[in-house]
């Protein structure tokens, strides 16, 4: 991103009043929930990094932009509501000049109780774009060409996700509704099976339905970038074969490192790379540990990082850190079963223990992670080149290939 950025101080709904027009809840702290960390470096790979900053379009594949209540305990009331704040201050403090958001995710149950509903996913998705429009600085980013307008700008492209398809139901045009409405990724499915295909958390995958075929041809006609992050194997495989287009899984790790359901075995990242995908990596909270380390933090995000880059290729891996504004691991002690964080984890499993973080260091949110990730990488003596690539080049390629 460039250094120069055009924020000006914005924050959501403020043209509204709140208490009167809507109920306010006292947000997180979008910059500073807890001890800043920033990875060291030399004079030398600080200049590095800012020439990167000046010259790399950078990418998140997966992030969620909503701002949580300071007491997480709050958030299925603020979450009812359907009014989530967007981290504007904290989004214009980071690196990236396109970030895929996930919106609400599974715990938006506005019209519901369950969440992944038609209304509720619409109503999200509306909000969130009135609230865009009173400001200036992120944008609705819809095609290709907006991410570089927003790095030379200052300002950040905001790509419209959802992480399921659960909320189409048996109804292919609401593929095309979505599209419509901006959205320009779309997950099978979230961990839960539905009318497409199988997710994570099921005993037998079957993989794709016929209807979960024809989904899959209708994405890609109508321009949608198709994700498998919270498939099963064998639904990720299908998929991979269905599509013309490559796919992603925009937010994992690998299970050689950490025998969870939530991260793909070697043939799944395997052959999403061979169809020309791209497969980021992902940190949320207890996910991407590894035997070398068993408390989450920066190193063991990388870890899963060059593994993935070993086995694959570094053109076809890039970064989906899922981090948030908020209390990250009391969202889920919240949602533990609407997420499904049981069936996902490796707890439990003979060699599999860990030690329980209150936050992953260095990666508490999108801001944090922008800057720690690229750190990191000049600190371990990535080319230029190579840093391109899987800060944002590797992801731009896919993306463009399956908007066209």
């Amino acid at each position: 991103m460039s250094l120069d950025k055009n924020y000006d101080g914005y924050t959501s709904f403020s043209y509204l009043d709140a208490g009167t027009d809507y109920k306010a809840f006292d947000l997180a702290d979008e910059l500073e929930r807890v001890p800043p960390y920033l990875l060291a470096l030399s004079d030398d790979q600080e200049a590095r990094v800012r020439g990167l900053l000046e010259s790399c379009l950078l990418v998140s594949m997966h992030e969620h932009l909503g701002v949580f209540p300071d007491r997480i305990e709050e958030t299925p009331e603020y979450a009812r509501l359907g009014r989530m704040s967007t981290a504007f201050k904290g989004l214009a403090a980071s690196h990236w000049d396109a970030v895929f958001d996930n919106l609400m995710d599974g715990v938006c149950t506005i019209h519901s109780h369950s969440g992944w509903q038609w209304d509720d996913v619409l109503h999200d998705l509306g909000m969130r774009l009135c609230d865009l429009a009173h400001q200036d600085f992120l944008f609705h980013c819809l095609r290709i060409d907006d991410i570089q307008r927003a790095h030379d700008e200052g300002r950040m492209a905001w790509i419209a996700t959802m992480e399921g398809a659960a909320m189409i139901e048996h109804d292919l045009d609401r593929i095309d509704i979505l599209h419509g409405f901006g959205l320009r990724s779309l997950g099978i499915t979230y961990s839960e099976s539905n009318a497409l295909g199988n997710g994570l958390k099921e005993d037998r995958d079957g993989g794709l339905t016929k209807f979960g075929k024809k989904a899959v041809e209708r994405m890609n006609k109508v321009g949608l970038l198709i994700d498998c992050s919270h498939c099963g194997d064998q639904t990720t495989l299908d998929t991979v074969e269905w599509s013309e287009k490559p796919i992603v899984l925009s937010h994992i790790g690998a299970k050689a490192l950490w025998d969870s359901n939530r991260l793909a075995p070697d043939n799944v990242l395997e052959a999403v790379a061979a169809k020309g995908g791209v497969i980021g990596i992902e940190c949320a909270p207890h996910t991407t540990l590894t035997k070398n380390h068993r408390s989450h933090n920066l190193d063991a995000f990388m870890e899963h990082f060059e593994y993935v880059r070993d086995l694959v290729g570094i053109d076809h891996v890039g970064f989906g850190p899922d981090t948030v504004y908020g209390d990250h691991v009391g969202l889920h002690r919240t949602y533990a079963a609407s997420l499904s964080l049981e069936e996902s984890r490796g707890a439990g499993k003979p060699g599999q223990e860990y030690e329980e973080v209150e936050y992953v260091e260095g990666l508490e949110n999108p801001t944090e992670g922008s800057k720690n990730i690229l750190r990191w990488l000049v600190k371990h003596g990535y080319s230029d080149e190579d840093i391109k690539k899987v800060m944002g080049a590797n992801a731009l390629r896919v993306m463009g290939e399956a908007w066209s």
